[in-house]
């Protein structure tokens, strides 16, 4: 029996890795404009520290961690999420010490043991962002800003972002205090997530967009009824920033993200063509984490984003990236010149030419319908005659026309030509 991709899992091909590898380009061109450096931390972890991070009373921990023993029994887990290990990359390399802020983003896998659906993968891919070290609510807007610039450049101009503040420890463990007094009189009306989540977590019960649920929280006050007046005044900055930068917002008084660690300001940015599962990006204020990972007190925000999601709603819209579509050369030629066409690939590579040719030894027929294939601009024919002259004969594929151009003065007249078919002069 053949084997196949776990499932949940799934394998990027060409040309589809092409769109991802365009997306990735993008990405980091606009992390590079802000400011922020590249990070990449393992695959897997130890387990205490999302247990730690992300809060045990989280569905992630509780049912959704891939987590395995080594051959020393250590509890080690595939990462759920990136922040985390951030995290724990900044306090192992005592980041704190340097310049503040330590700006970071990352690209990679991570994992999740969940029912796979539209957009939700068991490994899925994604990208964020971390500014370690600053409490300034312009890095809030900041952080807001960067996806909805990346998804603006691809053409996403109807998002829709969504923010909130979940205050402090502080102005928040009274909202806990009041939720619980406030929904348990109705706990038999909840759903069994929210019954459970009602003692631990009750923030949760906020999120849950079970109907039943929804009608218990009819009459619920609001946290910025509770905010105190630093978190308030944060909420307000933040607000300030985001109009400066021309991100149109709405303010959701029951968003509060899935983990344990945010503080303060929380957004998500929505697509509402995916349907349930509209988020794109989402992330907020962790000014508590750091600490509880075992440093020093220093606040912190950051955002995550799926590829998959992305690469959803690219297609919804129909997203055509400007990709190169096709190779620049193919050589071709027969057996007798076989080490001449080998050497001639290697050398335009070496020039910074996307250069192919045959490896199973068909005919020239064969190699010029294999050259149309890979969409090729220009087909080298190295002959017996035309080599023996020190000349290559070369075929623009879409046009027709064909000449013959000295063998060592090729790479002048393929950029000669490359300019030419651009309108471009010399």
């Amino acid at each position: 029996m053949l084997a196949k991709t776990p499932r949940g899992t799934s394998d990027i091909l060409p040309p589809d890795s092409s769109l991802w590898q365009y997306i990735e380009e993008q990405l980091r061109e606009i992390f590079r404009l802000h400011g922020y450096k590249e990070i990449r931390t393992p695959i897997f972890e130890e387990t205490q520290l999302f247990e730690r991070g992300i809060g045990e009373a989280t569905d992630i921990v509780e049912k959704e961690m891939y987590t395995f023993e080594d051959r020393a029994e250590r509890s080690l887990t595939l990462r759920p999420e990136g922040t985390a290990p951030v995290v724990r990359s900044y306090l192992q390399h005592k980041l704190y010490g340097e310049a503040q802020p330590i700006k970071v983003y990352y690209l990679g896998p991570m994992f999740r043991y969940e029912r796979p659906q539209t957009g939700r993968s068991r490994q899925f891919h994604q990208y964020g962002a971390e500014a370690l070290g600053t409490k300034d609510p312009a890095a809030d807007a900041e952080m807001i800003a960067v996806p909805v610039e990346l998804l603006r450049r691809l053409g996403l101009d109807d998002l829709e972002v969504e923010v909130n503040s979940i205050g402090c420890p502080e102005c928040r463990g009274e909202y806990r205090t009041y939720l619980i007094e406030a929904l348990s009189p109705k706990i038999d009306t909840l759903c069994g997530d929210c019954q459970r989540r009602l003692s631990r977590n009750p923030l949760r019960v906020l999120d849950c967009k079970n109907e039943a649920c929804n009608q218990a929280k009819t009459d619920l006050k609001s946290i910025h009824d509770f905010l105190c007046g630093e978190c308030y005044e944060h909420f307000e900055q933040v607000k300030a920033y985001l109009n400066l930068l021309d991100v149109t917002y709405t303010i959701n008084p029951k968003l509060v993200r899935g983990f344990d660690y945010y503080t303060k300001t929380v957004f998500e940015i929505l697509c509402h063509s995916l349907g349930a599962q509209a988020a794109v990006a989402g992330g907020g204020r962790y000014d508590g984490l750091i600490e509880e990972c075992g440093g020093p007190s220093t606040p912190a925000v950051g955002f995550a984003a799926g590829m998959e999601r992305l690469l959803l709603t690219l297609e919804e819209r129909g997203w055509k990236p400007p990709i190169k579509d096709g190779i620049d050369v193919f050589v071709a030629g027969g057996l007798e010149t076989r080490d001449a066409v080998v050497e001639i690939v290697f050398r335009l590579r070496g020039l910074g030419w996307q250069a192919e040719m045959d490896y199973n030894d068909r005919s020239l027929r064969a190699q010029m319908r294999a050259a149309n294939r890979l969409n090729a601009t220009w087909t080298l024919i190295a002959g017996e005659r035309e080599l023996a002259e020190g000349k290559v004969l070369v075929r623009h594929m879409a046009e027709g026309q064909q000449e013959e151009v000295p063998l060592d003065e090729i790479h002048n007249w393929l950029k000669q030509a490359r300019l030419d078919s651009q309108g471009v002069k010399e």
